[in-house]
């Protein structure tokens, strides 16, 4: 997938452009992707606030995935 496609599902998602920015920059490119990652690891990234994460947390559990533990 190509970061552009990427903003277009993070966008989708509801986040706005500094998070999805930060979660391209991060090599977050897919819901999968994100599942590896812990709540509090996202929130250290530079543009990801406690907004991002209740769209975040829908994006994971319709795909039936969940944050790291």
């Amino acid at each position: 997938m190509q970061p552009r496609d990427t903003e277009t599902l993070w966008r989708l998602a509801g986040l706005s452009a500094p998070a999805r920015r930060a979660l391209v920059d991060a090599g977050i490119i897919t819901v999968g992707d994100l599942s590896g990652w812990t709540e509090s690891a996202l929130l250290e990234l530079h543009g990801i606030g406690p907004k991002a994460l209740p769209p975040l947390r829908e994006a994971l559990a319709e795909a039936g995935l969940r944050f790291a533990l």
